[in-house]
């Protein structure tokens, strides 16, 4: 996993489209070591690693390639071929989704195989080369005294979330945590109203803010747009070119609260998508 974790931070760029992040990886080990591990594919060529994957979910492969091989047609053929027969083990029968670069030939090879396009998402970015404004909220990192409330805001954000202090205490003790902060804002009275986890992928490398949410008791009055911008001042505390996240394009609201704190736009994206 070290060296896992240690491709995908090389692999970030700003001028690459949006792809795997370390800090997908580091989200995802709030289930643990073991189950980070088994959820994470590799494709190597003659020991060195040129695509990475992480199962995010019942049939969805995020997945991405080495700046240097997405026009590489002999690896995008066999990265077809593997998600989509059922027999390689990667994403089995049924319905499935790939997540890949824009860019990546595995885009063609995914649509030679039969695999269509699902809905759209936007990403966005945040240049972070200037200052980053006061977020006008109180803001707190959180330690492990405090991580019940992280995950207690956590669940008030998402419908159906499941995150506990146990499982935020799992993904502090990853890899991937090393270059990461969660942030949670107050309100006046002292109540945690949202929250944010961003993930640096190194000096002049893009962060990552995954996830952020705003409590439902919370919500409309400017407190994700705060944290936000609290999150993308972390990120540049913590030595990264720029902020990025992407949200689906049918969630206007979520949208809007990203470019009122800086971000911008970037055309969208959609994963590949084979029916069952």
């Amino acid at each position: 996993m070290g060296e896992v974790v240690g491709v995908l931070r090389k692999w970030q760029d700003d001028g690459a489209p949006m792809q795997l992040h370390p800090g997908d990886v580091g989200w995802f080990w709030r289930f643990g070591p073991e189950a980070t591990a088994a959820a994470v594919r590799t494709w190597s060529r003659d020991g060195r690693i040129l695509a990475v994957g992480l199962l995010d979910g019942p049939g969805l492969l995020r997945l991405t390639i080495a700046p240097d091989a997405r026009r590489d047609g002999e690896l995008a053929r066999r990265l077809a071929e593997d998600v989509t027969a059922p027999e390689r083990g990667v994403l089995g029968e049924g319905k499935a989704y790939v997540e890949a670069p824009v860019d990546a030939l595995v885009q063609d090879a995914l649509s030679e195989e039969g695999w269509s396009t699902d809905e759209p998402w936007t990403p966005l970015r945040r240049d972070l080369t200037g200052p980053v404004a006061e977020p006008g909220v109180r803001i707190e990192v959180t330690g492990p005294e405090r991580a019940h409330v992280r995950a207690a805001v956590q669940r008030a954000s998402f419908d159906g979330s499941t995150f506990t202090e146990e499982r935020w205490r799992a993904m502090a003790s990853g890899l991937p945590y090393a270059d990461a902060r969660c942030l949670v804002a107050y309100d006046e009275q002292g109540n945690a109203v949202a929250a944010v986890t961003v993930w640096s992928a190194g000096p002049g490398k893009p962060g990552l803010l995954e996830p952020m949410g705003v409590h439902r008791e919370h919500r409309g009055h400017g407190y994700g747009r705060a944290v936000t911008v609290a999150a993308a001042a972390a990120l540049r505390t913590m030595g990264s070119s720029s902020a990025v996240v992407c949200t689906p394009s049918s969630n206007a609201g979520a949208v809007a609260t990203y470019m009122s704190a800086g971000f911008q736009r970037l055309p969208e994206v959609r994963d590949r998508r084979r029916d069952a």
